[in-house]
């Protein structure tokens, strides 16, 4: 992933972050508009909706690594992380073939990035670029000010990221133990996401740290060793 010269080194994507390894649940047709945005029956322009641990950052991230992989470059810009340092960031984003720009609410409401926003969108539509938009509600439920950039996002194709249930995010940590080498039954699974926190993000963090625990101590991720190492 290019990283564009105005963006601190902080910005930066996760490896991990693949389709490969994030659970669909009911996406699967979310997954698929992002790959086919390749493809001359693809949509250039895609906006993703979703609340706080849907995984629109890891499907975000994602669409970077597998455009990396089809050869095209892509930057990846936070916008939450970012909203600080002004809208120049943005300038000259439009080079690269595919922009993705993730908590689009974090800067909706402030006029200079609105416009700044509104003009990049036309910089890459002018450059046949790729745009990939995420935010926590659909453009339409956003309290954009500038009417012309509410007009762009609400003009293309919008989908709605829907959060797992909790046997989806059993089957989703089982899939993200699965891909880094850690053995973790569906049981196991279960009983870390009935105790564990309600997001992702969070339950990824537990797996993080027993699989610390369980190869310093030798032990598999049965339930009684969970209970025992996380006070549960």
């Amino acid at each position: 992933m290019q990283q564009h010269p105005q963006l601190t080194l902080s910005v930066g994507i996760r490896d991990d972050a693949r389709f490969a390894n994030f659970y669909p649940g009911n996406n699967e047709e979310v997954i698929q508009a992002i790959q086919k945005q390749w493809t001359t029956a693809g949509d250039p322009y895609l906006f993703v909706a979703g609340a706080s641990g849907a995984g629109c950052s890891h499907l975000l991230q994602a669409a970077c690594h597998y455009a990396e992989g089809l050869g095209h470059r892509s930057v990846y810009v936070p916008l939450d992380e970012m909203a600080g340092f002004g809208p120049e960031v943005l300038d000259g984003l439009e080079q690269l073939p595919l922009v993705v720009l993730d908590c689009l609410h974090a800067v909706v409401g402030k006029d200079e990035w609105e416009v700044a926003l509104f003009h990049l969108f036309n910089r890459i539509k002018d450059n046949d670029g790729h745009l990939l938009v995420a935010a926590d509600a659909v453009p339409q439920k956003l309290a954009l000010r500038l009417a012309d950039l509410s007009s762009r996002l609400t003009g293309g194709v919008v989908y709605q990221v829907e959060p797992l249930n909790s046997e989806g995010k059993a089957q989703a940590l089982v899939l993200r133990a699965k891909h880094r080498g850690i053995r973790l039954s569906e049981e196991s699974a279960r009983f870390i996401v009935s105790r564990g926190p309600g997001s992702m993000q969070g339950l990824s963090g537990v797996l993080d740290q027993l699989d610390q625990i369980s190869l310093s101590a030798q032990r598999k991720l049965t339930i009684p060793f969970i209970k025992e190492e996380l006070g549960w």
